[in-house]
């Protein structure tokens, strides 16, 4: 572990940490994190961009990859100023009200993000196994309706754990596990009674990102059930083709939150350095692979990103 500070205890300031072990190459570990936030902002914007001046993607598919890279877009700028400002040598120090909203974004964030891959998979549902209908059920209302319920769903329900955070007594060491703010990292420090943070965090987990990966299994299940009775095996292909970007995009997701959930729960023995390394595959990982995956896999994105380059070259 680093060497901190001694610190009061029973003050508001938390230490942020970095990369245990590593403090005298942080210079050099902020030019590669430097990239990867800027690819994170400027390939979401660029998805945006692509999308909002294309009259072309103006479909339900797109509508909902556009709340996905403005989710991923989010979660870069809600985490970019901790996680640079620690390598830039700025400061590791963060306020408990500033801890508590970032932790408010990240895990908000998260859940919308679970929320939009589970409407993307509806989505793709709706479009393989009842085509006729597409159109009439993914209206522009009820897609505005699915989105207003994504983030009700996401930022509303997690406002109680997250309130209760303000009045905790931090006793312990103020030493963060990561270079941001998690509600789990938070009730590790407190003293006070954490049952209803712990037990109501464990229930909006298993009632959202359970829930959403299940229903997304049953939809790809149903799909493969519908693709499987076409007679054609290119109209098979072609069909199962239009979901390769979204099963991506679920993995990217997925696969760190459980990774991190396991590191959390059964590592405590393991090197500080592989939490750390953990929690920032959870947090940059998805919003940086999302715009390339999108980019490379969706033929209507790659084709009016070429188209835009190019004409920009002339």
């Amino acid at each position: 572990m680093p060497a901190f500070p001694a610190y009061d205890t029973n003050s508001s300031t938390f230490l942020l940490t970095g990369f245990p072990g590593l403090e005298q190459e942080y210079p050099w570990l902020s030019i590669p994190f430097s990239c990867m936030y800027a690819m994170v902002l400027s390939g979401n914007c660029l998805v945006l961009h692509v999308i909002r001046t294309e009259p072309s993607l103006h479909q339900p598919m797109f509508y909902f990859l556009a709340m996905l890279a403005l989710t991923d877009l989010c979660m870069g700028l809600s985490t970019v100023h901790t996680v640079l400002g620690i390598l830039w040598g700025l400061s590791q120090e963060v306020s408990l009200d500033a801890c508590i909203a970032q932790t408010y974004f990240i895990h908000g964030l998260s859940l919308t993000e679970s929320g939009v891959l589970l409407a993307m998979a509806f989505d793709r549902f709706t479009a393989i196994c009842n085509p006729l209908r597409y159109t009439s059920i993914l209206t522009s209302a009820r897609i505005t309706n699915i989105g207003l319920g994504i983030l009700v769903r996401s930022f509303v329900f997690i406002m109680a754990p997250i309130i209760r955070l303000k009045f905790f007594h931090y006793c312990h060491s103020h030493i963060l596990s990561h270079s941001f703010c998690l509600h789990q990292d938070l009730l590790r420090l407190a003293c006070s009674d954490i049952r209803f943070n712990s037990f109501y965090a464990l229930a909006l987990v298993i009632c959202t990102l359970l829930f959403d990966s299940m229903l997304i299994i049953v939809s790809y299940i149903l799909i493969l059930h519908s693709v499987l009775a076409i007679a054609s095996r290119e109209e098979r292909q072609k069909s199962l083709q239009t979901c390769v970007s979204h099963i991506c995009a679920v993995m990217v997701f997925y696969i760190p939150i459980i990774g991190l959930t396991m590191v959390h729960r059964f590592g405590t023995h393991l090197s500080p350095m592989v939490h750390v390394l953990m929690g920032n595959i959870y947090i940059i990982f998805p919003p940086l692979m999302n715009p390339i995956i999108y980019s490379v896999k969706t033929q209507q994105i790659r084709g009016r990103i070429q188209k835009w380059f190019s004409m920009k070259k002339k």
